[in-house]
C-alpha cells in the first residue's frame, strides 16, 4: 500500500512521524508559495521530528522490526545487487527441472572482485510476487544455488548468500519434487563448500527456506532484519491459539539481529539508515558492501583447512547444553 504521495504507507508506529512530517512539508509549501519566512517554525518542527524518530527507532521492538523487515519498500536482493555490485551476470536453471524466479543468482563484481551472489528475491506489487513466489523458493532455486555455489568453488571464487524469505514454498509440487532433500543436501554441501561463503539476512530469515542457502563462513544481520525457526505469528498460534499474540511471540522468540548476535549466531550487525533500510537504500547497500568485504579479506586470508575447520567448529559450538 502507498499513502497520497505516492511512498509506502507508513507502520502502525510511523504515523506519528509521518503526519509530523505532512504538517513540516505543508509549512515549507506555505513559506515557498506565499514567500514568507518561516524558518524558526520551520526548525522547531525539524527538531521535534528528529527527536520523536530517534525516541522511536532507538527503543523497537522485536515485533516492530519484524514489520520493518516485511516493509514493502525495503531493499531486496537485485536493489543490493545493483547498489553493492557490478556486472551482475544471472545464470538460470537447476540443469533438472526448470529455473526459480524466486531464488536469483549468477555471477558479480563486488569491489573488483569476481564472486557469485545467490539469494531471495520478493516483489513489491502482486505480479511481481506471483512471478517471484513472494520469495518463498521451490526446490529448483536451491538446487540451482548449489549448483551455482558448485561453480565458486570450481573458480575459487566466494560465495555471497542474500536471504530473505518468510520461507521455503510448502506447495503440494514442491513436496512432490522433495524440497526437503533439496535444503538438506544444501546444508549438507555447503558446511564442505571449498571456497569462502558469507551470507546476509537482508529482510526475513524464515526457518529452513533460509538455512537452505545460509550455512555458512560469516553470518550477517542487518539491523532490522529477523531469522527464526517460525513466524511469529505461525509461534503465536501454536502457543496462544491466536496470531494476534505475534508481538509477545516475537518477544518470546529471540529472533532480532541483537538477540542473535548476543548467542554468538550471528558475527556482524549491520547498521540500517534510521527507520530502516527503505528510507536509504544507497546507505543501506554500502553498509553492506563494507562489511562483505571485510569480511571476504578475513576469510581469504586463511588457509582452506584453517576455514573449513573454523566453519565446521562454528555450527559445532552453536546453542546450549549440558551434559
Amino acid at each position: 500500500m502507498k499513502d497520497s504521495s505516492g511512498r509506502p504507507e507508513p507502520l502502525d508506529f510511523e504515523k506519528p512521524m509521518a503526519e509530523l512530517e505532512g504538517e513540516l512539508n505543508d509549512m515549507r509549501e506555505k513559506a515557498r508559495s506565499q514567500d514568507i519566512d518561516l524558518s524558526a517554525e520551520i526548525g522547531v518542527l525539524e527538531e521535534r521530528l528528529k527527536e520523536l524518530r530517534e525516541s522511536v527507532y532507538e527503543n523497537l521492538s522485536p515485533w516492530q522490526r519484524v514489520q520493518i523487515a516485511r516493509h514493502v519498500g525495503r531493499p531486496f536482493m537485485l536493489d543490493y545487487l545493483s547498489n553493492a555490485f557490478d556486472d551482475f551476470c544471472e545464470l538460470h536453471g537447476d540443469r533438472l527441472v526448470g529455473d526459480d524466479q524466486a531464488m536469483p543468482g549468477g555471477f558479480a563484481l563486488l569491489d573488483g572482485r569476481r564472486c557469485v551472489v545467490i539469494g531471495h528475491q520478493k516483489g513489491r506489487n502482486t505480479k511481481e510476487n506471483l512471478e517471484r513466489n513472494f520469495g518463498s523458493a521451490h526446490p529448483e532455486g536451491y538446487r540451482k544455488a548449489l549448483r551455482l555455489m558448485k561453480l565458486a568453488e570450481k573458480f575459487q571464487i566466494p560465495v555471497i548468500s542474500l536471504i530473505d524469505t518468510p520461507g521455503a514454498f510448502p506447495g503440494i509440487g514442491a513436496e512432490e519434487r522433495n524440497i526437503a532433500e533439496a535444503i538438506a543436501r544444501n546444508l549438507r554441501e555447503m558446511m564442505d563448500l571449498r571456497t569462502p561463503i558469507v551470507a546476509a539476512v537482508v529482510g526475513e530469515g524464515g526457518s529452513g527456506g533460509a538455512l537452505g542457502i545460509g550455512v555458512a563462513d560469516r553470518i550477517l544481520m542487518l539491523e532490522n532484519a529477523y531469522y527464526s525457526v517460525i513466524s511469529p505469528e505461525g509461534c503465536a498460534a501454536i502457543l496462544w491459539k491466536h496470531r494476534k499474540h505475534a508481538p509477545e511471540a516475537a518477544e518470546a522468540m529471540k529472533l532480532t539481529a541483537e538477540d542473535l548476535s548476543g548467542m554468538s549466531l550471528v558475527d556482524e550487525v549491520v547498521s540500517e539508515p534510521a527507520g530502516g533500510a527503505h528510507n536509504d537504500v544507497r546507505s543501506a547497500a554500502l553498509n553492506l558492501k563494507e562489511a562483505l568485504i571485510r569480511h571476504i579479506d578475513q576469510l581469504e586470508s586463511l588457509s582452506l583447512e584453517e576455514m573449513l575447520e573454523a566453519r565446521y567448529q562454528k555450527f559445532r559450538q552453536a546453542g546450549e547444553w549440558t551434559e
